[in-house]
């Protein structure tokens, strides 16, 4: 029997007090142990699942029922390879079985506003983020339904890299925009190993927001990580300016990641694709 505690202990590198001799099952033991799929068979997603767990996807909740986003399946070849050929070496999503584009939608409210005779009055920052986070549970709920299946996912960041061409290819009009690419399929190989968390500890906070400890735990938990899943030469950051370190710690890594500017046009993209952010 796989207990709780042994699944928990597995996903922070360190030993929990909790779930001890409580059997992990269902739902709980599939989240503790998902880890993203990057390579699929060739086993298409037949229709009616994929229907079924975009059904799932349209089930999370959203801000007042706004439904503010959309959901793009991208199958015509001629899109797939072009999408693909945005990030070099990172065409493998839009080879998988089916790729999709979750998207913030502000469009369809706007379009409906003056149908019923009314104005809308809310292009602003706040439903900006309300069809991001309404995207994002979408997402989220699809990931996990598809996964409770057998499906393997993974969701991309990198067709943000190229937004105004990702809105290009898939057609979208001012007010949509894609908050991540996603591939999905029968995985290849078994499920990849559990990707360590930082203390539970460092991101959850009681009645208060507490950091001091901050410093200490994430050293501890780099130390940890470097154990099982050590940052080699090619996934260390920004080597070209900082160098290659034999032991990078997760903490200098995402430190150099950010300590350069990624996506500085986000902003001037948005404002141009129809968001006014005020």
């Amino acid at each position: 029997m796989t207990t709780i505690a042994e699944l928990v202990s597995e996903r922070y590198g360190e030993q929990v007090n909790y779930g001890q001799g409580i059997a992990a099952e269902g739902t709980i033991k599939q989240i503790l142990t998902r880890g993203s799929q990057r390579h699929f068979t060739d086993k298409p997603v037949l229709d009616d699942l994929l229907k079924t767990l975009l059904a799932c996807a349209q089930s999370a909740p959203t801000k007042s029922d706004l439904q503010q986003y959309s959901i793009i399946v991208v199958r015509d070849a001629e899109k797939l390879e072009a999408l693909g050929a945005m990030n070099s070496g990172m065409d493998w999503p839009t080879k998988a079985p089916v790729f999709m584009a979750f998207c913030a939608d502000m469009r369809r409210i706007q379009k409906l506003a003056p149908i019923r005779g009314h104005d809308h009055q809310n292009n602003n920052l706040d439903t900006f983020m309300n069809g991001v986070i309404d995207a994002s549970l979408a997402m989220l709920s699809f990931m996990y339904a598809a996964e409770g299946t057998g499906l393997g996912c993974c969701p991309i960041s990198q067709i943000r890299n190229q937004m105004d061409r990702a809105c290009e290819i898939m057609e979208l009009p001012a007010g949509v925009f894609p908050i991540a690419g996603f591939a999905v399929g029968w995985p290849e190989y078994e499920t990849p190993r559990v990707s360590m968390r930082l203390p539970q500890d460092v991101v959850v906070h009681y009645d208060r927001y507490d950091d001091d400890k901050l410093e200490e735990r994430a050293e501890e938990y780099s130390a940890r990580r470097h154990e099982t899943s050590p940052i080699g030469p090619g996934k260390q950051r920004h080597t070209d300016k900082y160098g290659v370190l034999e032991f990078c710690p997760w903490t200098e890594n995402v430190v150099r990641q950010l300590s350069l500017p990624e996506r500085p046009g986000f902003a001037a993209f948005l404002k141009k694709h129809g968001y006014d952010l005020v």
